[in-house]
């Protein structure tokens, strides 16, 4: 008959199972970041940002690519939101098995999030929440583009400038409202689509650029650190 393990040895196995469940790394997010329309993965602005997300999300990877039409160093016109829904989610897949057990964030810039949105929706990808970083609510038409947004089930967070004419903040605000999901809002003030602000209003709030984008990722952090613990 065979003894039981020493309570030295029993003490030690549940200290290892206890650590293997706990891993501060399986807990760490990793963000699969899209970029806009006009610029690509390699643009000043998504390395900062994801310099940024990276950081503040505590996240094992900011993982970025290019669309198809922006590949090659040839800058072309995209394509239809809708178009490139497949090759992101590939991409979303891919990254997903290399990092297996850890929470997925679909982050974009402008059009990125909105394809991000996409992805999210479809029924083979298990995102936890998605950050939108100028979220182009209103089409070059002046259309409203929400369905997608009306369809989504998970957490999602919002950075706008309140200057974006792509996204009037009313019409984000009415939005909201009528999503089933949870969602979070942070309004750069004077802010662009890119989130510039104008030196006047840099004087007027005494923030420079680099705090009031701070001031953006910090309230993104905060959203995720509460949406991802109650999932």
């Amino acid at each position: 008959m065979a003894s039981p393990p020493s309570p030295k040895r029993r003490r030690k196995d549940d200290d290892t199972n206890e650590t293997a469940a706990t891993s501060p790394e399986k807990s760490s997010p990793v963000v699969v970041f899209a970029h806009g329309a006009g610029a690509p993965s390699s643009s000043d602005w998504m390395i900062r940002w994801k310099g940024m997300l990276g950081k503040a999300l505590n996240a094992v990877e900011v993982v970025t690519f290019d669309y198809p039409y922006m590949s090659g160093g040839k800058k072309r016109a995209p394509p239809k939101a809708e178009k490139l829904v497949d090759f992101h989610a590939d991409f979303v897949k891919k990254t997903v098995d290399k990092y297996p057990g850890h929470p997925l964030i679909l982050a974009g810039k402008s059009m990125g999030s909105r394809v991000s949105c996409m992805v999210a929706c479809k029924e083979d990808i298990d995102a936890s929440t998605i950050v939108c970083l100028g979220y182009p609510l209103k089409g070059i038409n002046g259309a409203l583009r929400d369905e997608t947004l009306l369809q989504l089930s998970i957490p999602i967070m919002f950075v706008q400038g309140s200057k974006d004419a792509l996204c009037p903040l009313e019409k984000l605000e009415v939005t909201r409202k009528k999503m089933k999901c949870l969602s979070g809002l942070h309004v750069i003030d004077g802010g662009d689509h890119s989130f510039k602000i104008g030196k006047k209003q840099l004087q007027t709030t005494g923030l420079t650029q680099d705090q009031a984008e701070d001031l953006a990722v910090e309230a993104i952090a905060a959203f995720l650190s509460s949406s991802l613990g109650e999932r």
